[in-house]
């Protein structure tokens, strides 16, 4: 049983008096800018760091993308991110209008350490941070309120004098109270002010002050208050970048994050699939795709997303969950029969429409360079709608509603038998077996030769009837009434379609129909396949009667034959 939380937890943020925020009033119509922390925070959170050709190929990825701003990683701290540096400045791999970032500590040594690295850059984002929250004053860094407000200002001049000596480099300087969201809002605001008075923030020379959720402490609503009230607050806001950089401990970092740029935030920093300490950072595809979906565009390139997977499983280690938001492989997969239903029908619409409006698919996914093939699987929770849409995309098979309902509950027997998903190909296996292959079962027809009499059709017709051969001849207005009679048996065809499942050389006709007995009221569906129009309806035709055999409707000695 849960420990009584009262007693042993307590509130770690600040309420925060903002009873006219403008938030919740204000809907997102542009992208934020994007930072990626890939290669820094997301690299520290996995079993083994990225080499330097595993951080490489990510960079590539992340500049393929339509990152701007890139954080590298801490090269005063890591021997790999500082080599790592200095060949994407050395070996000229930084595009012109790409920010590499990295993160120091406020701490003098460490600092000096960051611009060794930088040595050449073109431009390039140094980001400092400590924290100011009552924890980590109290607990971790031994100081009060103005003892962290001074760590804070003594880097920040330590960074201004270093940026100084390298003139020919375009600096961006960014801070970080760290764990903003656990620190009263008048110390981070205070804090946050005299570092930006030392860089001289202003329109012309932004400074980047990132507000993070360290560790997500509170509801989203309230971390969109606290980013309001320092939106609101800040000294030298028009010269300041907002940054918000939302950890996942709650599992409402992409709510946090999306509320947070409506309340005033202008950059969001995150990891592409969720990446990072603990839970994760904000997964940014996931918000950029929710983005995409509302009609804004997210000035991110996720067309390829399958590749964007397999670069970052490749370089983290870490599976993309087969259910992660837009990317993993199971989101646009329908199991359920009423869901799969709904999408069948969705699609039959779709192909009229510009405006993307599909039941259980809120985004394209050939937006995202997938195909339809997932959308639909089958297994025993699945329905005739998915089996029908299976079918019909793969083999351009359509069933009548009757021939769904009677194959969906031969499909659902066999996926209960075998308690396994069922593909498409076993699914056409498992129709040819029932409706087709059954031709050769109990009649079986050998040669036929149709002509024509007096305006009928006269067939002659060689079947073989357990093991005898007969020569039957029928008449008729048409092909299949000629071979009804020719069978003599007491059957109707009451349903006849016929279609092609495929083109070219290889074309052959589908016919599908429906038989009854005369007087039983019992019929049978079955289908023949040929590349032949003619064969094809006789082969239909005889799997029927077979079928109606083997339900015991019909008998092989019902045949009446005639010598011819």
């Amino acid at each position: 049983m849960l420990a009584d939380p009262s007693t042993k937890y307590r509130r770690m943020y600040q309420r925060v008096d903002l009873p006219d925020r403008q938030w919740p009033n204000k809907e997102i119509t542009q992208a934020p800018i994007w930072m990626s922390t890939d290669l820094r925070d997301g690299n520290q959170a996995i079993f083994e760091p990225m080499d330097i050709e595993q951080k490489f190929k990510m960079f590539q990825m992340l500049v393929k993308i339509g990152f701007k701003h890139i954080e590298i990683g801490f090269p005063s701290a890591s021997q790999i991110d500082f080599d790592f540096t200095r060949k994407l400045i050395e070996e000229n791999h930084i595009p012109e209008d790409v920010y590499i970032e990295v993160l120091v500590q406020a701490r003098d040594h460490l600092i000096a350490r960051t611009f060794e690295a930088l040595q050449g850059a073109k431009r390039a984002i140094v980001h400092i941070y400590n924290s100011n929250s009552p924890t980590f004053r109290e607990k971790v860094l031994n100081v009060d309120i103005a003892g962290a407000k001074k760590l804070a200002t003594n880097a920040a001049e330590k960074v201004k004098e270093y940026a100084a000596k390298q003139p020919e480099t375009e600096w961006v300087f960014q801070y970080s109270p760290e764990c903003f969201s656990a620190t009263e809002l008048e110390v981070a605001k205070d804090v946050c002010d005299a570092v930006t008075e030392i860089w001289d923030a202003r329109p012309e020379q932004k400074v980047i002050l990132n507000l993070p959720a360290t560790v997500e402490v509170s509801g989203p609503n309230v971390y969109a208050d606290q980013i309001e009230w320092m939106h609101r607050n800040l000294a030298r806001r028009d010269g300041v970048i907002i940054s918000v950089h939302c950890h996942n401990d709650r599992g409402c970092g992409i709510a946090a994050s999306e509320l947070s740029i409506l309340a005033g935030a202008d950059r969001v920093e995150g990891c592409v699939f969720g990446n990072g300490e603990r839970t994760g950072n904000v997964d940014i595809a996931a918000i950029a795709l929710n983005m995409y979906t509302q009609g804004v565009s997210p000035k991110l390139d996720f067309s390829n997303i399958n590749e964007i997977i397999a670069t970052v499983e490749e370089c983290t280690g870490l599976p993309v969950h087969p259910r992660h938001p837009y990317a993993g492989d199971l989101v646009f997969t329908a199991f359920s029969g009423s869901h799969q239903d709904a999408i069948k029908k969705g699609f039959e619409f779709q192909k009229n429409q510009e405006v993307w409006d599909m039941p259980y698919l809120p985004i394209d996914p050939k937006d995202l360079g997938r195909d339809y093939d997932a959308v639909i699987r089958v297994n025993s929770q699945s329905g005739k709608g998915g089996i029908a849409y299976l079918l019909e995309s793969n083999f351009n098979v359509t069933l009548p509603r009757r021939v769904q309902i009677e194959f969906s509950q031969i499909v659902q027997a066999h996926t209960d038998n075998t308690a396994k998903e069922i593909t498409a190909d076993e699914i056409w296996k498992l129709f040819k077996a029932t409706y087709v292959d059954i031709k050769d079962k109990h009649y079986s027809a050998k040669t036929y030769r149709l002509s024509t009499e007096n305006n009928d059709q006269v067939i002659d017709l060689e079947i073989e009837v357990n093991g005898e051969t007969q020569h039957l001849q029928g008449r008729g207005n048409g092909p299949i009434s000629a071979i009804i009679n020719a069978l003599k048996l007491p059957i109707d065809v009451l349903n006849y379609e016929e279609r092609s499942i495929s083109s070219g050389a290889d074309a052959k006709a589908l016919a599908l129909l429906e038989i009854q007995v005369k007087g039983s009221g019992r019929s049978a569906f079955a289908a023949g396949i040929h590349s032949n129009t003619i064969t094809s309806p006789i082969e239909a035709i005889i799997a029927c009667t077979n079928r109606l055999i083997d339900q015991g409707v019909l008998s092989t000695s019902d045949i009446i034959s005639e010598a011819v």
